[in-house]
């Protein structure tokens, strides 16, 4: 199954600015069965937020000035659970975070990292923007070691794996006659010793293909860093949502982000901060991994480089020098 092909977004159209914040803080991720069945343990992690979230905002208004802007977002496993309804899950995750005094601006589905749908006066318009395919196509492939060149192991763009080096390399793969020593794997840029790194980006199922946690997760941190453009437009628009509507049965029937705040800061940042449990350590150097190999639009990071030197605001170079974590103690 073979992705399609993007070109850059400057090629097609204008590419549109998007409003900035100084930093984006993600407040904690649940499975939706924690939502449901253990609410005590949601409310409990984000009381222990609130704290946080406020010395990182001031944080930030010591380096960026009293007018910093910061917002915080929340990020729900519909791609992996949608069996559980939204009004199941969102009343009691909001309803935690009232209690526990926590502010969330904006609420994000994880399928719209697969696919974002576009919204206008409340439903969906057109075909879904396919963000995960213009993500993967924009990955720079491994270079091409002997297992690949003799054919014994697809490269990266086929068989979705990405790692943060050279592969091991087993003498069983060779002809008998000649034998060759095992050589283990090798991390690129390494000091002393090795921290070796192979992630699954998907796998194809019956011509359906099943995008893995940390590739999406990675789509997510491109989002909050505004970094991604579809012909040159936002891919995702939050869309406001009136705390008198009711949710629909269907994860698909709601906005890839939705604003909760009205008064929020934008969505979009120069820089991420996500509040996670300790558990997600291993993804998240996987998103680091793939975030490493990724080549950005370069007319889309040199205009949200300008925006952020016009306001006095260092935009790394590196995208994955812009994503910043604290992994709190937690179930």
């Amino acid at each position: 199954m073979n992705s399609p092909t993007y070109r850059e977004a400057s090629e097609e159209s204008v590419i549109a600015p998007l409003p900035m914040a100084h930093l984006s803080i993600e407040i904690c991720h649940f499975r939706h069965e924690e939502i449901l069945y253990d609410t005590d343990l949601v409310r409990a992690q984000f009381r222990r937020a609130v704290p946080l979230v406020a010395a990182f905002v001031e944080s930030a208004r010591i380096e960026f000035g009293p007018d910093t802007r910061v917002s915080t977002c929340y990020l729900t496993d519909d791609y992996f659970q949608p069996r559980f309804a939204p009004a199941d899950v969102l009343d009691r995750l909001l309803g935690a975070a009232a209690d526990a005094g926590l502010t969330i601006d904006y609420l994000a589905r994880e399928s719209a990292c697969h696919q974002a749908p576009m919204f206008a006066g409340g439903v969906a318009v057109g075909a879904p923007i396919p963000v995960a395919e213009m993500v993967a196509a924009r990955l720079i492939a491994q270079p091409e070691d002997e297992e690949v060149a003799n054919g014994r192991r697809p490269p990266t763009a086929e068989f979705g794996w990405l790692c943060n080096g050279r592969r091991e390399q087993n003498s069983s793969s060779r002809p008998a006659m000649h034998p060759q020593p095992y050589r283990p794997p090798q991390e690129y840029g390494r000091g002393e010793h090795s921290i070796f790194l192979d992630v699954e980006l998907w796998h194809d199922r019956d011509e359906a293909r099943r995008w893995s946690c940390p590739f999406l997760t990675a789509v997510w941190q491109l989002l909050r860093l505004g970094m991604l453009r579809y012909h040159g437009a936002p891919v995702v628009d939050p869309q406001s949502w009136p705390a008198d509507r009711e949710w629909p049965d269907r994860w698909t029937d709601l906005p890839p982000v939705i604003r909760l705040n009205p008064d929020a800061a934008p969505f979009t940042a120069y820089r991420t901060l996500s509040l996670l449990p300790k558990r997600y350590l291993l993804i998240e150097s996987a998103v680091r991994v793939i975030l490493d190999h990724l080549a950005p639009d370069n007319d889309v990071a040199a205009q949200v480089a300008a925006q952020g030197s016009a306001e006095h605001v260092l935009v790394p170079a590196t995208v994955v020098e812009r994503v910043g974590y604290l992994l709190i103690d937690g179930a």
